[in-house]
């Protein structure tokens, strides 16, 4: 019999704070996009040590989805959010007196550290409180991350053409000290072991029918959040840049990054709709296969109207892919291990985002445009592709069996 508590009403209140939380834990990882193109000029730097800050905000990112992942497993989620806002708030505010971009560079990598709390961390927490509707909760909760992408550009972009960046900073500080932090106070209720029991034979006879070993299938899951994450990065990370090239302004920039993240928004609900139904892997290889599409679009668009279009027809095929990932590992793999593989996968993706704003910035400072860097993110797009099909023929079909009741 499953758990009362999988998917009940205490599940969907946790679900809405952890939100609520994603929402500010989640500005660390795009803050800095907003910021790069006052910060380069301030501190006369070119492109590509321009993104360096942005690569270790990710790095940080990375290491802290894996790493606090492992603690969630022993000591809950609560605590890691706690110490992270903490984190966070320290950070931004040592970051907004940085003398210089070594400075600002460590700190950054701080940030993302912090930030990754809010992320893989708290999704898998999420993850465990869901049984027949884990697809949708957890594109959800992974929507915050989007969301926080979608609304604090636009609120830095005000404060940018006012006291500047720096001031920026100090506004996140305070928005992690006095609201994420009373927060996560909420979140400390363990799950029932109950429950735990019940995800887990759910899982185990997922598994018997896979044709991939858990060890298999978290190595391959990391090798395509990297291909297509390197991918992800080259809009993401480089479109405010992009516009300021082509004659628009950060501003138009930050308002196509909102556009595009408010379709990944929409793109995340669908995905985790779909993936109820059809599976996390077929859910992720759909998302996969268009976000590739989307990039060859971007190739022949340079006009304002087509780059805004194109901004959304990307965030509308890409927004899904991420969650995906943790949805897999929590359909195949223990829940007792969901924080470490969760944030191992996710480890992968951003270690993938970290490369391909890097690789991006640098193809930029080689070539003078940033075709090239399209064409090299469309490149790591179909090695993902190539390795989700892959794992749909190395598993055995099998005819859906129903849930206990």
């Amino acid at each position: 019999m499953i758990a009362p508590i999988l998917d009940s009403r205490a599940s969907w209140f946790r679900l809405g704070l952890a939100l609520l939380i994603s929402l500010i834990g989640n500005v660390g990882m795009w803050s800095i996009i907003v910021i790069m193109p006052a910060m380069q000029a301030e501190f006369g730097v070119d492109r590509a040590d321009a993104a360096i800050p942005y690569t270790l905000t990710m790095l940080g990112f990375a290491a802290g989805n894996f790493l606090i992942g492992r603690a969630v497993d022993r000591w809950g989620v609560a605590r890691a959010l706690a110490a992270s806002a903490l984190l966070m708030a320290l950070g931004f505010a040592g970051a907004a007196i940085a003398p210089n971009i070594a400075t600002l560079s460590a700190l950054q990598l701080l940030i993302g550290f912090g930030t990754a709390t809010s992320f893989g961390p708290l999704i898998a927490d999420v993850s465990q409180w869901f049984l027949k509707r884990r697809g949708i909760a957890v594109a959800m909760i992974a929507s915050g991350n989007y969301l926080s992408g979608a609304i604090w550009p636009l609120i830095l972009a005000d404060i940018l053409a006012g006291p500047g960046w720096r001031t920026a900073y100090l506004v996140i500080a305070a928005a992690a000290l006095f609201i994420m932090l009373p927060a996560t106070w909420l979140l400390r209720a363990p799950l029932p072991a109950g429950a735990i029991e019940a995800s887990d034979t759910a899982a185990a006879a997922r598994a018997r029918d896979s044709g991939l070993g858990p060890r298999a299938l978290t190595w391959l899951l990391a090798a395509a959040g990297i291909g297509c994450c390197v991918a992800m990065s080259m809009p993401q990370v480089h479109i405010v840049a992009y516009c300021v090239d082509l004659g628009y302004g950060p501003a138009v920039g930050a308002e196509m990054l909102s556009l595009m993240l408010l379709g990944g928004v929409a793109s995340r609900l669908i995905s985790g709709l779909l993936a109820d139904r059809l599976g996390g892997v077929m859910t992720l290889l759909i998302g996969s296969s268009l976000q590739m599409l989307a990039l060859m679009l971007y190739l022949p668009s340079s006009g304002l109207t087509s780059l805004y279009l194109v901004s959304l027809i990307f965030g509308l095929s890409q927004g899904g892919i991420v969650p995906a990932y943790a949805i897999i590992v929590r359909e195949y793999l223990p829940a007792r291990e969901a924080g470490a593989r969760v944030g191992f996968v996710i480890m992968a993706t951003i270690i993938g985002m970290a490369l391909g704003g890097w690789l991006s910035g640098l193809i930029y400072d080689i070539t003078g445009s940033y075709r090239w860097a399209f064409l090299n993110g469309i490149a790591f797009n179909a090695l993902n592709v190539a390795v989700m099909l892959y794992i749909l023929a190395r598993s055995r079909p099998r005819r859906p069996q129903p849930l206990p009741a």
